[in-house]
């Protein structure tokens, strides 16, 4: 474990850029999602139609060739972006889908006679949404939404073969210079997103028994 001491701060320089990373999609992509999926349960067909192109394309496309498209392509046909920035904008793209559709689940769980209802006293769909379905949709979308996050810190990993510095690629850097504890090197980048899914996982769990206790 010579490499903590005397590259530690590569390593944790390395998880702080995950972090940031991390927070950064979040607050984008979130959203984001939100707005994916008010479209997706929009009473406009055009809102319906884009916004699920839109999801079906990202959500079957390999987070890789986000990647691709986003670093090498897209420069080449505007202006150049820094590539922690494209990182971000694939990881928010790739990800605002899969909160759009946990979100969506979450609306379609409630009964439909509870939309009628708010319709049937004059309510708008705006109102309908607002103080009617999302107030009870909210307990069961929170514990997916926490899923699509904990995936989401798996997938930061990607932007490290996309010569964006966080916590994958510091680990490269770490065992090209210390070869011979490349597999100690590569458990603690382990348990250093162990330190950010687990809370996150634990998070969920307890919230989804609370919610079933609730119902």
């Amino acid at each position: 474990m010579q490499f903590l001491f005397e590259s530690g701060d590569v390593l944790l320089a390395g998880f702080l850029a995950t972090l940031r990373m991390l927070a950064l999609t979040v607050l984008f992509a979130l959203p984001l999602g939100i707005v994916l999926a008010g479209m997706r349960i929009s009473p406009v067909p055009s809102l319906r139609w884009v916004a699920t192109g839109f999801t079906e394309l990202l959500r079957n496309t390999p987070l890789t060739l986000v990647f691709f498209l986003l670093v090498f392509v897209i420069p080449r046909l505007g202006p150049i972006i820094p590539f922690p920035v494209s990182a971000i904008i694939a990881l928010t793209l790739y990800t605002a889908p899969f909160y759009a559709e946990a979100i969506r689940s979450g609306v379609n769980s409630v009964p439909v006679g509870q939309a009628e209802a708010a319709r049937s006293v004059g309510l708008t769909f705006s109102q309908t949404a607002a103080h009617v379905i999302i107030p009870q949709a909210v307990r069961s979308v929170v514990p997916p939404l926490i899923n699509v996050t904990i995936a989401l810190t798996k997938n930061t990993s990607v932007a490290g073969g996309f010569f964006v510095f966080e916590l994958f690629a510091s680990s490269k850097r770490l065992a090209n210079n210390y070869a011979n504890e490349t597999i100690a090197i590569f458990l603690v980048v382990a348990a250093c997103y162990l330190l950010v899914t687990i809370p996150l996982g634990r998070f969920a769990d307890r919230l989804e028994k609370k919610v079933a206790v609730l119902r």
